[in-house]
């Protein structure tokens, strides 16, 4: 039954902001992961499954590849390398606009002789065609073995050309997830990465980055879903910060998210949000542990 049929892992990777997630959505067809302009807004390995009568992709969008700070970042450079270790093909992700010299990922990727890779050289539209033309020949020298396609993820510009090239170069093997799965995530993380969306889009600095949001309680009844979420952020500074004047700030984000997530699960959402702290979190094992960083 399952005789030409193509099944396999595709780990999407690049440094923050290369637009890893926006590509994502892409190729999936599906808002699954988060997108803002701020970096690091990807801080777990996420999947997203498209499948046909005769394939199954598994496409893994992960954090942008960066020197650890935290230990949080430590965690999240896990997710990365799990998904290269599982990878069928490699996508790799760089803004036209990048200098790469002496850069330990394009070391490690040109260590990686045994698997696929297809290059894409992203925000193009932001550029020229000669200096596309130059970036694609200076990536041909550094990764000759890489597939290069000059893209817009944003623009959707040239993105149709990648699922043929991934099904030419996946393997043949049934299907990994059923048919009807869209991602190995579930509703709860969904909502909680809808509101951290929210908070990254309307705070600056660190307010953003020190935030965690844990989904205590989704109940769906038949014409409504009830969620409520904690945030918790590592100081009481910051806790006055993200609720603001008179909780103006709060109610804002809550606002936000509700009507998202009233689009994204497609039914009424009666959305509850309550600030929380939990000291020093993106250093400490037990925080790390309690928000799913340390896979176990």
């Amino acid at each position: 039954m399952n005789q030409g049929h193509k099944a396999g892992f595709v780990s999407i990777i690049g440094r923050p902001n290369a637009g890893k997630s926006t590509l994502m959505n892409v190729l999936v067809g599906e808002n699954l992961s988060i997108i803002t302009a701020k970096a690091q807004t990807t801080r777990h390995r996420i999947m997203g499954i498209l499948s046909g009568e005769h394939f199954q992709v598994v496409y893994s969008d992960t954090p942008g590849i960066i020197e650890p700070k935290y230990e949080l970042h430590r965690s999240m450079m896990s997710f990365v390398n799990t998904s290269l270790e599982d990878a069928d093909v490699i996508l790799f992700v760089t803004d036209i606009h990048e200098k790469y010299s002496e850069d330990p990922i394009v070391e490690r990727l040109q260590r990686i002789t045994n698997i696929p890779m297809i290059l894409l050289i992203n925000k193009i539209d932001r550029s020229n065609t000669s200096e596309v033309e130059n970036k694609c020949a200076e990536w041909k020298i550094k990764l000759p073995n890489a597939r290069i396609i000059p893209i817009s993820a944003l623009e959707k510009f040239n993105t149709e050309q990648i699922f043929p090239l991934l099904l030419e170069l996946l393997p043949e093997h049934p299907a990994f997830f059923p048919k009807d799965e869209l991602t190995d995530k579930n509703e709860r993380f969904f909502a909680s990465e809808i509101i951290r969306e929210k908070i990254f889009t309307n705070y600056d600095k660190e307010i953003p980055y020190s935030c965690e949001v844990v989904v205590t309680s989704f109940k769906e009844e038949p014409k409504i879903i009830r969620i409520a979420a904690d945030i918790y952020v590592e100081k009481n500074s910051q806790k006055g910060i993200l609720i603001g004047h008179k909780g103006e700030a709060l109610k804002k984000v809550g606002t936000e998210a509700r009507l998202d997530m009233e689009k994204f699960f497609g039914k009424k959402v009666f959305l509850e949000t309550y600030v929380r702290i939990e000291e020093d979190w993106r250093n400490k094992e037990r925080g790390l542990n309690k928000f799913g960083y340390n896979p176990q």
